[in-house]
């Protein structure tokens, strides 16, 4: 018998990152990876996902400073959100943490962290971050 996977939803992908693991779904049709997870295959439209952990290291492809932040970052104004391409070729959007935003560079390579869930409000769930890779 096989083993029952976790059903391809953000609130498993939070549970994960609680874990402290990088994860997306990938399509057993066509092998197409999916981050944030997604429970149909946007390329065959297929249901049959699987978790697979990904390294977390990528590159920026661009990015931007928030310098008037929402209430639940307005002490970390100003900061960085950038789009990273993971080596596996996916791309997500995150904060980029432990560099100034000055020191930000198209290409940087980053590596991806994590934090615990913070404060109140929706969703409580813990969080992931880039920061420059070593």
């Amino acid at each position: 018998m096989s083993e029952q996977q976790p059903p391809a939803t953000i609130e498993q992908f939070y549970k994960f990152c609680a874990e402290k693991k990088f994860m997306a779904v990938r399509c057993k049709r066509c092998g197409t990876l999916h981050l944030p997870p997604k429970p149909i295959c946007r390329e065959c439209y297929s249901n049959e996902m699987e978790w697979v952990e990904l390294s977390g290291r990528g590159k920026i492809v661009t990015y931007t400073v928030i310098h008037v932040a929402p209430t639940q970052f307005v002490d970390m104004a100003p900061y960085a959100v950038a789009i990273v391409e993971l080596d596996e070729g996916v791309k997500i959007t995150g904060q980029v943490r432990d560099a100034k935003p000055e020191e930000l560079k198209i290409g940087m390579e980053v590596v991806v962290d994590f934090e615990e869930a913070q404060g109140e409000g929706w969703p409580p769930w813990p969080r992931y971050f880039f920061k420059p890779a070593k």
